[in-house]
């Protein structure tokens, strides 16, 4: 059983791109989707994602996943995915590769201090804030601001989460350019990037949380979906070492989450009888996915990490510390924005100025955001080595 052929996004069909650009230069033989993908590729803030968190906060050790190998192995499994269901591959791996661009310095912690400092301001959401550093802050462009993505980049970057019933300004203002229907699911590529970040996440996170001796085996055993999987690989190769065991769980916990979103997506779209991508959109539901029993397993191994490795009390300090950075930096330039390098100082209202702050500190790597603090406001506290 295949998809029809008509949910599959397709370059000739695009809806284009906001600006005309001149066809003149040497542009090589790609389609829309494809310079899409090489855009955010070869954009600056795909290569700071090397040095933000994922988990552990600015590590030092080689082994650890930041922002970038994340994204990297996100788009690894969507493009399996979408290769099998006859999907276009490139605009998934973009969906993939781009859908972490806007997270400020340490992560989720990062997040919540910069929102909490520009809250007159209308905050600060990621999933924004990579829309708005696609179609406003990268510049390597002579006629226009952005990347100028097509159409279904920019959908899929907006709503690979579902639809948007209450848009953020950054959000809002992107929708106002080139509507960006917030209210309808996007296409199955975005939707495939959605759920292949949610598989990459669980299954790289307890890899790297195993690694740090932060998570054990026989706790994560206790997870039916662990201990099937678990036990096959015991059975198959007896006698095997705790590490490689170890390594063959998270590469067949992987293959199972993709087989399974395989053939429930299979079966959603045929119930749903979606021959276009409209149809795709308007069906009033998520078509790509886990299914029924998985999705309930997933949800509990969620639940494990959230207790055992992202709300450990061990690593609360280093949050706390991490908060204490973003925080105090917002903090100072908002008091004195003559602290912004001078091409950072732009005309504008006191909200410009809050969102233009916003940007900049958003844009740090980890380490550049613990060397401007030590700059202006003073000592970061944050283990060298560790996480």
């Amino acid at each position: 059983m295949s998809l029809p052929s008509g949910v599959a996004a397709h370059p000739d069909r695009s809806r284009g791109r906001l600006h005309p650009e001149d066809r003149s230069g040497p542009r090589g033989p790609r389609d829309i989707f494809q310079r899409d993908r090489d855009r955010i590729v070869h954009s600056v803030a795909f290569r700071r994602l090397r040095h933000k968190t994922q988990v552990f906060v600015a590590p030092d050790g080689d082994h650890y996943r930041v922002r970038l190998t994340h994204s990297l192995e996100v788009a690894q499994i969507g493009r399996t995915i979408a290769r099998a269901l006859g999907l276009n591959e490139d605009l998934t791996e973009a969906l993939c590769l781009a859908h972490d661009l806007g997270h400020p310095p340490f992560g989720h912690a990062g997040e919540d201090a910069l929102d909490a400092a520009l809250a007159d301001a209308g905050g600060f959401d990621h999933n924004a804030q990579a829309i708005r550093i696609v179609t406003r802050l990268e510049n390597p462009y002579p006629d226009f601001d952005g990347l100028n993505l097509s159409w279904e980049a920019l959908e899929g970057l907006a709503k690979h989460n579902g639809p948007v019933a209450s848009p953020s300004w950054a959000l809002a203002e992107a929708d106002a350019e080139r509507d960006l229907e917030l209210g309808t699911w996007p296409g199955l590529e975005a939707q495939v990037a959605a759920i292949s970040d949610d598989i990459a996440y669980d299954n790289h996170d307890i890899d790297d949380g195993l690694r740090a001796g932060l998570l054990q085996i026989d706790e994560l055993i206790q997870l039916p979906i662990v201990s099937r999987l678990w036990n096959a690989i015991g059975e198959r190769h007896p006698g095997l070492s705790l590490e490689k065991r170890q390594r063959a769980l998270v590469r067949d916990m992987i293959g199972t989450m993709v087989g399974d979103v395989l053939a429930e997506t299979k079966r959603r779209v045929h119930e749903a009888g979606a021959e276009t991508i409209d149809e795709v959109r308007s069906a009033g539901r998520e078509l790509a996915g886990f299914s029924g029993g998985l999705a309930a397993e997933e949800r509990e191994l969620k639940r494990f990490l959230y207790e055992r490795l992202y709300g450990l009390d061990e690593l609360r300090p280093v949050r706390e510390e991490a908060q204490r950075v973003v925080a105090e930096l917002a903090a100072a330039y908002r008091a004195d924005a003559g602290l912004l390098p001078e091409s950072w100082r732009r005309e504008g209202g006191r909200i410009q100025q809050l969102r233009t702050i916003g940007d900049f500190v958003g844009g740090m790597t980890d380490r550049f955001a613990i060397a401007r603090h030590e700059e202006i406001v003073g000592p970061v506290n944050l283990p060298a080595g560790r996480f």
